[in-house]
């Protein structure tokens, strides 16, 4: 795959990037458990394939993401050459706390767990749920020991990976990051995310667009999964989803591939973050991501209406 840069950092990613929260086994937000053998098989393949790139973070399933990728990068001794792993500094799960010491606390958790001695990528995620927003963006505060853990080599680069738009753009505006994750606000069922990718891509930030099923559901369909969002979705909130689902059954086209296609081909967009649970998925997703669409697909789907409002502001996050 072709690979583009993350700024000036000499990263270079392909198109493609592989999600990790669901092998933590996260039932609470994805409706199923997945059993620690199929997370290594699944994590196996990913690092077989033709991607370059793998997103995780330090709260996912607790840690569990993490420590599962390290088993298997110890059974590969080690991060292949050129492999972009970003991870994300987490808020104290107990507290809340997410100031400069706790800063250095998760990235000590992440490198311990992952095995590996330096971040190729990391984020800040999640402030909107720290304790106390002023501990993050405050001098010495919790951003200010991030850059310094890139100063100081521990990262190679640095970026934002959060929800609440509202609190995310005065960040955006404010800091030079490498790079920023937005999930689920830019997909066929919403656009809530295209004033911050104008803000980011005018500031060279680059973009990772993460979730373009919106929680699964563009890919698992609306009778498998009738979650939008994570959360249980009634027949009003899935009747957009089903209108997606009719135009992609008219065209014989995967609504999966389509939801896929979509961010991959907005020029902003870097990188798309896909989640992944199964060895399957990642077959899926190249394949998905190689199908062709024709341009009448594409207009019968911008025709249709999509909503421009938080899809997380109800949100009820479980990392567990």
């Amino acid at each position: 795959m072709q690979q583009s840069p993350i700024g000036r950092t000499g990263l270079t990613v392909t198109p493609l990037c592989f999600g990790a929260t669901g092998l933590a086994s996260m039932p609470e937000t994805y409706g199923y458990e997945v059993h620690e053998e199929r997370a290594r098989a699944t994590l196996r393949a990913i690092f077989d394939s033709p991607v370059n790139f793998l997103d995780t973070s330090n709260n996912y399933g607790l840690g569990r993401s993490e420590a599962l990728i390290g088993d298997v990068l110890r059974e590969m001794k080690g991060l292949p050459d050129g492999f972009v792993l970003a991870t994300k500094l987490d808020r104290d799960m107990d507290t809340g706390r997410f100031d400069a010491a706790r800063v250095r606390q998760s990235v000590e958790e992440s490198l311990m767990r992952l095995g590996i001695d330096r971040i190729p990528l990391l984020h800040l995620h999640d402030p909107e749920h720290a304790r106390d927003l002023d501990e993050i963006i405050r001098p010495g505060g919790a951003l200010d020991e991030m850059f310094k853990l890139k100063e100081e080599g521990i990262a190679q680069a640095v970026g934002l990976a959060m929800g609440k738009l509202d609190m995310m753009i005065p960040i955006i505006r404010e800091r030079s990051f490498d790079a920023l994750i937005s999930h689920n606000r830019f997909t066929l069922l919403n656009r809530s995310a295209n004033e911050l990718f104008d803000i980011a891509r005018a500031k060279g930030i680059t973009i990772l667009n993460a979730a373009p099923y919106a929680g699964g559901v563009l890919a698992k369909s609306s009778n498998e999964m009738p979650r939008v969002t994570y959360q249980p979705a009634d027949d009003g909130e899935l009747e957009p989803v089903r209108s997606i689902e009719a135009v992609c059954a008219r065209h014989g086209v995967a609504p999966g591939a389509a939801a896929l296609q979509y961010s991959m081909k907005d020029p902003r967009v870097t990188s798309t973050i896909v989640g992944v649970s199964r060895p399957e998925g990642v077959t899926e997703t190249l394949e998905w991501a190689e199908m062709e669409i024709g341009q009448d697909v594409w207009n019968d789907l911008a025709a249709l209406q999509y909503s421009t409002d938080d899809p997380e502001a109800n949100r009820v996050y479980s990392p567990g």
